[in-house]
Protein backbone atom coordinates (compact mmCIF):
# COMPACT_ATOMS: atom_id res chain seq x y z
CA UNK A 1 0.00 0.00 0.00
CA UNK A 2 1.17 3.27 -0.53
CA UNK A 3 2.83 5.17 2.14
CA UNK A 4 0.25 7.84 3.84
CA UNK A 5 1.93 10.97 4.69
CA UNK A 6 -1.36 12.14 6.59
CA UNK A 7 -0.79 14.37 9.69
CA UNK A 8 -2.46 11.92 13.06
CA UNK A 9 -1.97 14.00 15.66
CA UNK A 10 -2.77 17.61 15.17
CA UNK A 11 -2.08 18.48 19.28
CA UNK A 12 1.75 18.57 18.49
CA UNK A 13 3.60 21.37 16.20
CA UNK A 14 4.87 20.46 12.96
CA UNK A 15 9.05 19.93 13.75
CA UNK A 16 9.65 22.43 10.69
CA UNK A 17 7.35 25.17 12.05
CA UNK A 18 8.59 25.29 15.71
CA UNK A 19 11.24 22.23 16.48
CA UNK A 20 12.04 23.07 20.20
CA UNK A 21 8.47 23.48 20.69
CA UNK A 22 7.23 20.27 18.83
CA UNK A 23 10.06 18.37 21.28
CA UNK A 24 8.23 19.75 24.24
CA UNK A 25 4.44 18.60 22.89
CA UNK A 26 5.99 15.17 22.27
CA UNK A 27 7.78 14.67 25.82
CA UNK A 28 4.50 15.82 26.96
CA UNK A 29 1.39 14.05 24.51
CA UNK A 30 3.03 10.95 24.61
CA UNK A 31 3.58 11.05 28.39
CA UNK A 32 7.70 10.47 29.06
CA UNK A 33 7.76 13.15 31.67
CA UNK A 34 6.14 15.81 33.99
CA UNK A 35 7.61 18.82 35.40
CA UNK A 36 8.31 19.43 39.58
CA UNK A 37 7.79 22.00 41.70
CA UNK A 38 11.86 22.02 41.64
CA UNK A 39 12.84 24.03 39.01
CA UNK A 40 15.11 22.00 36.60
CA UNK A 41 14.27 18.70 37.93
CA UNK A 42 11.46 16.20 35.87
CA UNK A 43 9.58 13.51 36.77
CA UNK A 44 9.84 10.47 34.76
CA UNK A 45 6.30 8.99 33.71
CA UNK A 46 6.01 5.16 33.49
CA UNK A 47 6.47 5.24 30.03
CA UNK A 48 9.56 7.57 30.17
CA UNK A 49 10.85 5.58 32.66
CA UNK A 50 10.47 2.67 31.01
CA UNK A 51 12.20 3.24 28.18
CA UNK A 52 15.15 4.05 30.42
CA UNK A 53 14.98 0.48 32.20
CA UNK A 54 15.20 -1.00 28.83
CA UNK A 55 18.33 1.10 27.97
CA UNK A 56 19.88 0.31 31.06
CA UNK A 57 18.84 -3.41 31.03
CA UNK A 58 20.94 -3.48 28.01
CA UNK A 59 23.91 -1.75 28.38
CA UNK A 60 23.77 -3.06 31.72
CA UNK A 61 24.54 -6.23 30.06
CA UNK A 62 27.45 -5.06 27.70
CA UNK A 63 29.20 -3.65 30.86
CA UNK A 64 28.42 -6.95 32.47
CA UNK A 65 29.83 -9.24 29.42
CA UNK A 66 32.92 -7.30 29.85
CA UNK A 67 33.71 -7.86 33.61
CA UNK A 68 32.29 -4.72 35.07
CA UNK A 69 30.64 -4.85 38.33
CA UNK A 70 28.05 -2.64 39.86
CA UNK A 71 28.68 -0.76 42.53
CA UNK A 72 27.21 2.56 44.79
CA UNK A 73 28.78 5.54 46.14
CA UNK A 74 27.40 8.01 48.38
CA UNK A 75 25.18 11.21 47.06
CA UNK A 76 27.04 13.58 49.02
CA UNK A 77 30.62 14.38 48.52
CA UNK A 78 32.54 16.26 51.57
CA UNK A 79 33.93 19.50 50.10
CA UNK A 80 37.63 18.78 51.33
CA UNK A 81 37.39 15.63 49.07
CA UNK A 82 35.82 17.81 46.21
CA UNK A 83 39.12 20.25 46.66
CA UNK A 84 41.59 17.03 45.94
CA UNK A 85 41.97 17.54 42.34
CA UNK A 86 42.12 21.68 41.30
CA UNK A 87 41.13 21.08 37.63
CA UNK A 88 38.66 18.46 38.33
CA UNK A 89 36.67 20.78 41.14
CA UNK A 90 37.13 24.66 39.01
CA UNK A 91 35.59 22.81 36.12
CA UNK A 92 32.28 21.67 37.97
CA UNK A 93 32.28 24.41 40.52
CA UNK A 94 29.80 26.34 38.98
CA UNK A 95 27.54 23.78 38.55
CA UNK A 96 27.49 22.08 42.24
CA UNK A 97 24.73 22.33 44.74
CA UNK A 98 25.79 22.48 48.48
CA UNK A 99 24.25 21.17 51.56
CA UNK A 100 25.25 23.34 54.26
CA UNK A 101 22.26 21.97 56.99
CA UNK A 102 21.94 18.97 58.35
CA UNK A 103 18.75 18.71 60.34
CA UNK A 104 18.62 22.03 62.39
CA UNK A 105 22.65 22.11 62.60
CA UNK A 106 25.09 24.01 60.35
CA UNK A 107 27.86 21.16 59.19
CA UNK A 108 31.17 21.61 59.99
CA UNK A 109 32.60 20.75 56.17
CA UNK A 110 29.68 21.72 53.08
CA UNK A 111 28.74 18.90 51.34
CA UNK A 112 28.36 18.72 47.61
CA UNK A 113 24.99 16.86 45.98
CA UNK A 114 27.72 14.62 43.72
CA UNK A 115 27.95 15.92 39.96
CA UNK A 116 30.31 13.02 39.58
CA UNK A 117 31.89 10.61 41.69
CA UNK A 118 35.34 10.71 40.70
CA UNK A 119 36.81 11.56 43.71
CA UNK A 120 34.70 8.94 45.76
CA UNK A 121 35.83 6.21 43.84
CA UNK A 122 39.06 7.46 44.59
CA UNK A 123 38.86 7.45 48.10
CA UNK A 124 37.26 4.37 47.92
CA UNK A 125 40.43 3.24 45.32
CA UNK A 126 42.37 3.87 47.97
CA UNK A 127 41.34 1.59 50.57
CA UNK A 128 40.84 -1.52 48.51
CA UNK A 129 44.14 -1.18 45.86
CA UNK A 130 47.21 -2.06 47.81
CA UNK A 131 49.04 -4.71 44.93
CA UNK A 132 49.02 -5.29 41.39
CA UNK A 133 46.71 -8.49 41.99
CA UNK A 134 44.17 -5.92 42.90
CA UNK A 135 43.82 -4.73 39.31
CA UNK A 136 41.92 -3.64 37.51
CA UNK A 137 39.18 -2.73 38.98
CA UNK A 138 36.17 -2.48 36.78
CA UNK A 139 33.12 -0.47 38.36
CA UNK A 140 30.15 1.17 37.36
CA UNK A 141 27.34 3.03 39.50
CA UNK A 142 23.65 3.35 38.12
CA UNK A 143 22.46 6.98 39.77
CA UNK A 144 21.74 10.64 39.65
CA UNK A 145 23.45 13.21 39.18
CA UNK A 146 23.40 17.24 39.88
CA UNK A 147 24.21 19.85 38.22
CA UNK A 148 22.73 23.31 38.67
CA UNK A 149 22.15 24.31 35.25
CA UNK A 150 20.94 27.70 34.02
CA UNK A 151 18.88 26.49 31.23
CA UNK A 152 16.98 23.51 31.20
CA UNK A 153 15.19 21.41 28.93
CA UNK A 154 13.75 17.89 29.62
CA UNK A 155 16.10 14.76 29.07
CA UNK A 156 18.45 16.82 27.33
CA UNK A 157 19.75 19.10 30.05
CA UNK A 158 18.13 19.13 33.49
CA UNK A 159 19.21 20.43 37.26
CA UNK A 160 19.10 16.06 38.15
CA UNK A 161 19.38 13.49 36.13
CA UNK A 162 19.66 9.83 35.77
CA UNK A 163 23.01 8.55 34.08
CA UNK A 164 25.60 5.36 34.46
CA UNK A 165 29.32 6.46 35.53
CA UNK A 166 31.81 3.74 34.83
CA UNK A 167 35.26 3.87 36.41
CA UNK A 168 38.14 2.00 36.22
CA UNK A 169 41.77 1.41 37.50
CA UNK A 170 44.20 -0.41 35.68
CA UNK A 171 48.16 -1.33 36.12
CA UNK A 172 49.39 -0.13 33.18
CA UNK A 173 48.98 2.79 30.82
CA UNK A 174 48.39 0.92 27.48
CA UNK A 175 45.68 -0.86 29.67
CA UNK A 176 43.75 2.04 30.45
CA UNK A 177 43.76 3.70 27.38
CA UNK A 178 42.47 0.63 25.71
CA UNK A 179 39.73 0.66 28.43
CA UNK A 180 38.99 3.70 27.66
CA UNK A 181 38.40 3.26 23.36
CA UNK A 182 36.85 0.08 24.58
CA UNK A 183 34.04 1.49 26.33
CA UNK A 184 33.55 4.53 23.57
CA UNK A 185 32.94 1.37 21.23
CA UNK A 186 30.65 -0.17 23.34
CA UNK A 187 28.54 3.21 23.38
CA UNK A 188 28.63 3.40 19.47
CA UNK A 189 27.49 -0.06 18.96
CA UNK A 190 24.90 0.32 21.24
CA UNK A 191 23.39 3.31 19.95
CA UNK A 192 23.47 1.66 16.50
CA UNK A 193 22.09 -1.72 17.67
CA UNK A 194 19.89 -0.38 20.43
CA UNK A 195 18.60 3.18 19.39
CA UNK A 196 19.26 2.66 15.74
CA UNK A 197 21.62 6.48 15.74
CA UNK A 198 24.69 6.36 13.74
CA UNK A 199 27.03 8.37 15.10
CA UNK A 200 30.41 10.02 14.44
CA UNK A 201 32.74 9.06 17.65
CA UNK A 202 36.29 10.57 17.94
CA UNK A 203 38.96 13.00 20.70
CA UNK A 204 37.88 16.02 21.81
CA UNK A 205 39.60 19.21 22.05
CA UNK A 206 42.16 20.33 24.89
CA UNK A 207 39.49 23.12 25.50
CA UNK A 208 36.46 20.36 24.83
CA UNK A 209 37.64 17.52 27.71
CA UNK A 210 36.93 16.23 30.71
CA UNK A 211 38.08 18.64 33.60
CA UNK A 212 41.15 16.60 34.83
CA UNK A 213 41.16 14.09 32.05
CA UNK A 214 43.85 13.47 29.81
CA UNK A 215 41.92 13.06 27.04
CA UNK A 216 38.23 12.94 26.44
CA UNK A 217 36.74 10.94 23.74
CA UNK A 218 32.95 11.44 22.76
CA UNK A 219 30.10 10.52 20.62
CA UNK A 220 27.76 12.75 18.98
CA UNK A 221 24.87 11.80 17.17
CA UNK A 222 23.39 14.59 15.30
CA UNK A 223 19.54 15.55 15.71
CA UNK A 224 16.54 15.74 12.87
CA UNK A 225 17.25 19.75 12.67
CA UNK A 226 21.64 19.32 12.48
CA UNK A 227 21.99 20.18 15.89
CA UNK A 228 24.27 17.82 17.34
CA UNK A 229 24.31 16.12 20.58
CA UNK A 230 27.33 14.78 23.16
CA UNK A 231 25.94 11.30 23.78
CA UNK A 232 28.43 10.02 25.65
CA UNK A 233 31.63 10.45 26.50
CA UNK A 234 35.26 7.92 27.62
CA UNK A 235 37.79 9.61 29.40
CA UNK A 236 41.54 8.69 30.31
CA UNK A 237 42.80 10.16 33.48
CA UNK A 238 46.72 9.17 33.56
CA UNK A 239 47.90 8.46 37.25
CA UNK A 240 46.96 12.69 38.00
CA UNK A 241 43.38 11.34 40.02
CA UNK A 242 45.74 8.96 42.10
CA UNK A 243 48.70 10.80 43.16
CA UNK A 244 46.00 13.45 44.28
CA UNK A 245 44.62 10.84 46.47
CA UNK A 246 47.71 8.58 47.06
CA UNK A 247 46.60 5.32 45.26
CA UNK A 248 49.39 3.43 45.16
CA UNK A 249 49.86 -0.58 44.64
CA UNK A 250 52.98 -2.85 44.83
CA UNK A 251 53.98 -3.56 41.28
CA UNK A 252 55.03 -6.91 40.06
CA UNK A 253 58.94 -5.69 40.11
CA UNK A 254 58.05 -4.54 44.12
CA UNK A 255 58.29 -1.23 43.10
CA UNK A 256 55.13 1.30 44.48
CA UNK A 257 53.58 2.70 41.63
CA UNK A 258 50.35 5.01 40.58
CA UNK A 259 47.54 3.46 38.78
CA UNK A 260 45.88 4.43 35.65
CA UNK A 261 42.45 5.89 35.80
CA UNK A 262 39.31 5.71 33.54
CA UNK A 263 35.92 7.02 33.60
CA UNK A 264 32.91 6.94 31.18
CA UNK A 265 29.11 7.40 31.42
CA UNK A 266 25.87 8.20 28.99
CA UNK A 267 22.66 9.58 31.28
CA UNK A 268 19.17 9.89 30.78
CA UNK A 269 19.73 12.39 27.73
CA UNK A 270 19.69 9.13 25.19
CA UNK A 271 15.89 9.71 25.05
CA UNK A 272 15.98 13.17 24.40
CA UNK A 273 18.43 12.08 21.35
CA UNK A 274 15.92 9.08 20.42
CA UNK A 275 13.36 11.78 20.37
CA UNK A 276 14.95 14.48 18.40
CA UNK A 277 16.37 11.80 16.11
CA UNK A 278 14.12 9.40 14.85
CA UNK A 279 10.81 11.51 15.74
CA UNK A 280 8.39 12.88 13.30
CA UNK A 281 5.03 15.25 13.04
CA UNK A 282 2.76 12.50 14.87
CA UNK A 283 4.85 12.12 17.55
CA UNK A 284 7.58 9.43 19.01
CA UNK A 285 9.50 6.44 16.87
CA UNK A 286 10.69 4.28 19.23
CA UNK A 287 13.45 1.84 18.23
CA UNK A 288 12.45 -1.80 18.48
CA UNK A 289 14.87 -2.99 20.95
CA UNK A 290 14.03 -0.34 23.66
CA UNK A 291 10.47 0.19 22.95
CA UNK A 292 8.17 -0.22 26.03
CA UNK A 293 5.57 -1.53 23.68
CA UNK A 294 7.18 -3.12 20.60
CA UNK A 295 3.69 -4.36 19.41
CA UNK A 296 0.38 -3.08 19.97
CA UNK A 297 -2.71 -5.22 18.91
CA UNK A 298 -5.85 -3.33 18.34
CA UNK A 299 -9.03 -4.69 17.58
CA UNK A 300 -11.31 -3.88 14.51
CA UNK A 301 -15.12 -3.91 15.42
CA UNK A 302 -14.35 -5.41 18.52
CA UNK A 303 -17.80 -6.00 19.68
CA UNK A 304 -18.53 -8.95 17.22
CA UNK A 305 -18.48 -12.43 18.35
CA UNK A 306 -14.92 -14.08 18.49
CA UNK A 307 -12.89 -10.81 17.41
CA UNK A 308 -11.24 -10.11 21.15
CA UNK A 309 -10.73 -13.98 21.58
CA UNK A 310 -8.53 -13.82 18.62
CA UNK A 311 -6.68 -10.67 19.73
CA UNK A 312 -5.97 -12.89 22.85
CA UNK A 313 -4.51 -15.63 21.01
CA UNK A 314 -2.34 -13.17 19.07
CA UNK A 315 -1.27 -11.96 22.37
CA UNK A 316 -0.17 -14.94 24.36
CA UNK A 317 1.59 -15.97 20.67
CA UNK A 318 4.09 -12.71 20.54
CA UNK A 319 4.32 -12.62 24.17
CA UNK A 320 5.78 -16.00 24.02
CA UNK A 321 7.95 -15.23 21.76
CA UNK A 322 9.74 -12.65 24.22
CA UNK A 323 7.91 -9.43 21.94
CA UNK A 324 6.91 -6.59 24.76
CA UNK A 325 2.94 -6.71 23.31
CA UNK A 326 -0.32 -4.07 24.60
CA UNK A 327 -3.30 -5.40 23.89
CA UNK A 328 -5.69 -2.28 23.66
CA UNK A 329 -9.15 -3.77 23.73
CA UNK A 330 -11.02 -0.29 25.80
CA UNK A 331 -13.72 1.22 24.45
CA UNK A 332 -11.94 3.73 22.76
CA UNK A 333 -12.84 4.78 19.13
CA UNK A 334 -10.40 2.88 16.54
CA UNK A 335 -9.23 6.00 15.14
CA UNK A 336 -8.28 7.61 18.93
CA UNK A 337 -6.21 4.19 19.01
CA UNK A 338 -4.12 4.42 15.79
CA UNK A 339 -3.43 8.34 16.99
CA UNK A 340 -2.21 7.39 20.35
CA UNK A 341 -0.10 4.54 19.52
CA UNK A 342 1.30 6.70 16.54
CA UNK A 343 2.27 9.00 18.92
CA UNK A 344 3.58 7.01 21.65
CA UNK A 345 5.86 5.71 18.42
CA UNK A 346 5.42 1.74 18.84
CA UNK A 347 7.27 0.40 15.89
CA UNK A 348 4.73 -1.98 14.88
CA UNK A 349 0.42 -2.06 14.88
CA UNK A 350 -1.48 -5.30 14.51
CA UNK A 351 -4.94 -4.92 13.39
CA UNK A 352 -7.19 -7.87 13.66
CA UNK A 353 -11.11 -8.14 12.72
CA UNK A 354 -13.69 -10.56 11.68
CA UNK A 355 -12.77 -9.99 7.79
CA UNK A 356 -9.14 -10.95 8.86
CA UNK A 357 -10.15 -13.99 10.85
CA UNK A 358 -12.32 -14.84 7.83
CA UNK A 359 -9.46 -14.93 5.55
CA UNK A 360 -6.61 -16.28 8.54
CA UNK A 361 -4.84 -13.27 8.52
CA UNK A 362 -4.02 -9.41 10.28
CA UNK A 363 -2.99 -6.27 9.50
CA UNK A 364 0.70 -5.19 10.18
CA UNK A 365 1.88 -1.30 10.09
CA UNK A 366 5.35 -0.21 10.28
CA UNK A 367 5.44 2.76 12.37
CA UNK A 368 7.96 4.60 10.03
CA UNK A 369 6.96 3.92 6.53
CA UNK A 370 3.29 3.44 7.22
CA UNK A 371 2.56 1.00 5.07
CA UNK A 372 0.28 -2.00 5.76
CA UNK A 373 1.03 -5.43 5.47
CA UNK A 374 -1.37 -8.35 5.61
CA UNK A 375 0.39 -11.72 7.11
CA UNK A 376 -0.77 -15.05 7.33
CA UNK A 377 -1.60 -15.92 10.93
CA UNK A 378 0.31 -19.29 10.54
CA UNK A 379 3.95 -16.77 9.95
CA UNK A 380 2.60 -14.24 12.30
CA UNK A 381 5.99 -14.59 15.07
CA UNK A 382 8.33 -14.49 11.76
CA UNK A 383 6.28 -11.63 10.13
CA UNK A 384 6.25 -9.57 13.20
CA UNK A 385 9.66 -10.04 13.83
CA UNK A 386 11.17 -8.85 10.34
CA UNK A 387 8.77 -5.71 10.35
CA UNK A 388 10.55 -5.20 13.69
CA UNK A 389 14.16 -5.46 12.42
CA UNK A 390 12.94 -3.19 9.11
CA UNK A 391 11.88 -0.73 11.59
CA UNK A 392 15.08 -0.34 12.89
CA UNK A 393 16.86 -0.45 9.78
CA UNK A 394 14.41 2.39 8.33
CA UNK A 395 15.70 4.41 11.01
CA UNK A 396 19.63 3.64 10.98
CA UNK A 397 19.11 4.53 6.78
CA UNK A 398 16.87 8.14 7.58
CA UNK A 399 19.30 8.95 10.29
CA UNK A 400 22.43 8.16 8.13
CA UNK A 401 20.82 10.19 5.74
CA UNK A 402 20.02 12.65 7.42
CA UNK A 403 23.51 13.30 8.81
CA UNK A 404 25.06 13.03 5.05
CA UNK A 405 22.49 15.76 3.92
CA UNK A 406 23.61 18.17 6.96
CA UNK A 407 27.13 17.46 7.09
CA UNK A 408 29.02 20.19 4.73
CA UNK A 409 33.20 20.89 4.18
CA UNK A 410 34.54 24.06 4.48
CA UNK A 411 38.21 25.38 3.27
CA UNK A 412 38.34 28.78 3.66
CA UNK A 413 37.61 31.16 6.83
CA UNK A 414 34.56 32.59 4.66
CA UNK A 415 32.91 29.36 3.81
CA UNK A 416 32.99 28.37 7.41
CA UNK A 417 31.18 30.90 8.26
CA UNK A 418 28.64 31.08 5.32
CA UNK A 419 27.64 27.83 6.02
CA UNK A 420 27.60 27.74 9.90
CA UNK A 421 25.20 31.38 8.97
CA UNK A 422 22.73 29.07 6.32
CA UNK A 423 23.01 25.24 6.81
CA UNK A 424 22.36 22.99 9.67
CA UNK A 425 24.38 20.69 10.64
CA UNK A 426 28.30 19.41 10.97
CA UNK A 427 30.72 21.15 9.24
CA UNK A 428 34.09 19.61 8.47
CA UNK A 429 37.46 21.83 8.24
CA UNK A 430 40.89 21.53 9.08
CA UNK A 431 42.67 23.14 12.45
CA UNK A 432 45.81 24.42 13.57
CA UNK A 433 45.41 23.24 17.36
CA UNK A 434 45.24 26.93 19.09
CA UNK A 435 41.95 26.90 21.20
CA UNK A 436 42.61 30.82 20.26
CA UNK A 437 40.11 29.66 17.23
CA UNK A 438 38.58 27.55 18.65
CA UNK A 439 36.72 30.64 20.62
CA UNK A 440 36.84 32.69 17.43
CA UNK A 441 34.74 30.81 15.44
CA UNK A 442 32.67 30.39 18.34
CA UNK A 443 32.51 33.97 18.90
CA UNK A 444 31.84 34.32 15.11
CA UNK A 445 28.66 32.12 14.28
CA UNK A 446 27.02 32.35 17.48
CA UNK A 447 27.89 28.99 19.33
CA UNK A 448 29.54 26.53 16.32
CA UNK A 449 31.90 24.35 18.72
CA UNK A 450 34.34 21.70 18.08
CA UNK A 451 32.39 19.11 18.33
CA UNK A 452 35.39 16.20 17.77
CA UNK A 453 38.89 15.25 16.04
CA UNK A 454 37.07 12.04 14.17
CA UNK A 455 39.28 8.75 14.44
CA UNK A 456 39.31 8.97 10.51
CA UNK A 457 40.37 12.47 9.39
CA UNK A 458 40.29 13.56 5.52
CA UNK A 459 42.81 16.07 4.32
CA UNK A 460 40.54 18.74 2.96
CA UNK A 461 43.30 21.89 2.70
CA UNK A 462 46.75 22.31 4.39
CA UNK A 463 45.66 25.12 6.66
CA UNK A 464 43.50 26.45 9.50
CA UNK A 465 39.82 27.37 8.48
CA UNK A 466 40.09 30.10 10.79
CA UNK A 467 43.36 31.89 11.23
CA UNK A 468 45.63 30.02 8.25
CA UNK A 469 48.56 28.28 9.52
CA UNK A 470 49.60 25.27 9.40
CA UNK A 471 46.70 22.33 9.85
CA UNK A 472 47.05 19.49 12.23
CA UNK A 473 43.82 18.26 12.37
CA UNK A 474 40.28 17.78 10.52
CA UNK A 475 37.19 18.79 13.43
CA UNK A 476 33.96 18.30 13.18
CA UNK A 477 32.55 21.35 13.80
CA UNK A 478 28.33 22.08 15.04
CA UNK A 479 26.22 23.76 17.53
CA UNK A 480 25.18 21.54 20.38
CA UNK A 481 22.41 20.61 22.67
Amino acid sequence: MAKDNKKMVEQITSMDVDFAQWYTDVVKKAELMDYSSVKGCMIFRPYGYAIWENIQKDLDARFKALGHENVYMPMFIPESLLQKEKDHVEGFAPECAWVTIGGQNKLSEKLCVRPTSETLFCEHFKNVIQSYRDLPKLYNQWCSVVRWEKTTRPFLRTSEFLWQEGHTMHETEEEAREETLRMLKVYEDFYLEALAIPAVTGQKTEKEKFAGAEATYTIEPMMHNGVALQGGTTHYFGDGFAKAFDITFTGRDNQVRYPHQTSWGVSTRMIGAIIMTHGDDNGLILPPAIAPIQVVIVPIAQHKEGVLDKANELYDRLKAQGLRVKLDDSDQSTGWKFSQYEMKGVPVRLEIGPKDMENNSCVLVSRVTREKKFVSLDNLEEEVKAMLAQVHDELVARATANRIDKTSDATTHEEFLSIAENKPGFIRAMWCGDSACEDQLKDETGGVKSRCIPFVEDHLSDVCVCCGKPAKHMVIWGRQY
